[in-house]
């Protein structure tokens, strides 16, 4: 393939023409024209500088393009922006094929036949690492949005609240245990109160996840304490047969609230503690 020999010899018109054709898109308002250029400047010699074995993408061009999509999907560009990038490289470089080989119209249609296969499978590497970089964005915002979803609240010395909203999956029932069970630790709180008032659905999953997180707390010499189960919610464990009589429940978050700051009062703990067993004879003297 005589490609990049071709933009070699033709390097800046070819160039010029790529960032001509960049006008029409919206790469202007994303990106300056400095750095346009030189990304396309990079790209090409890199493309020049890195020979194709039988129509294959040489490594040192395939990071190329992959971080040029993965800096792309970060700037906002969408997937067929990004794809469309490359494959207008194709029209840029028509008119340096056409010069050079116009004596020879086979040879000429072979190259433009390979030519727009090779920038063809650029452009999909390109569009993989840009589905890629995406994905990893989107697994981090849904990270960060799930820990801002469940904050741990210290709303009394010894006593932290925990508001769930939304959906209480497996990955998130792991997060909410190991921000709580942390927070335990730090605050040395005795009481932990678990508002589902915003949980849209709880079925046994849900249901699951909770007497789990109310074990961990108990391991950690705690007390959990379950608020906001409104009648139906109720209703639908009963239904499904989910046993929670173990478990500290009250029906509103004040109503939890009283009965948490009732538990950590000192009079409630000099109750709690049992009187330790005198040893035979000793109130006499017996020794």
């Amino acid at each position: 393939m005589k490609l990049q020999q071709i933009v070699e010899r033709h390097r800046e018109e070819v160039l010029s023409r790529w960032l001509l054709a960049q006008r029409s898109t919206r790469t202007g308002q994303l990106m300056s024209s400095k750095d346009l250029e030189q990304q396309c400047r990079n790209f090409i010699n890199t493309l020049i500088n890195s020979p194709s074995r039988d129509g294959e993408v040489a490594a040192e061009l395939n990071d190329v393009a992959v971080d040029l999509s993965r800096t792309r999907a970060i700037q906002g560009f969408s997937p067929a922006e990004t794809a469309a990038f490359i494959l207008s490289l194709k029209e840029s470089v028509l008119p340096a094929l056409e010069e050079d080989l116009r004596g020879d119209p086979r040879d000429l249609a072979e190259e433009i036949r390979d030519g727009n296969r090779f920038l063809d499978l650029v452009a999909m590497r390109t569009f993989e690492a840009y589905v890629q970089t995406r994905e990893e964005l989107i697994r981090q915002q849904a990270s960060a949005i799930g820990e801002l979803s469940t904050p741990v609240v210290e709303v009394w010395d010894g006593i932290l609240l925990i508001p769930l909203i939304g959906v209480v999956d497996t990955e998130r029932s792991k997060q909410i245990m190991e921000s709580l069970l942390t927070k335990i630790v730090e605050t040395s709180s005795s009481v932990v109160l678990i508002d589902i008032t915003g949980v849209a659905v709880v079925d046994t999953a849900v249901a699951k996840h909770l007497l789990q997180t109310i074990q961990a707390i108990k391991l950690l010499g705690a007390e959990g304490i379950i608020c906001g189960i409104a009648p139906r919610v109720a209703q639908t464990l009963v239904h499904l047969g989910v046993d929670l009589g173990n478990v500290v429940t009250r029906a509103t978050l004040a109503k939890g609230l009283k009965l948490a700051l009732a538990k950590n009062s000192p009079a409630h703990e000099s109750r709690s503690k049992k009187p330790i067993p005198r040893a035979v004879g000793e109130a006499d003297g017996i020794g």
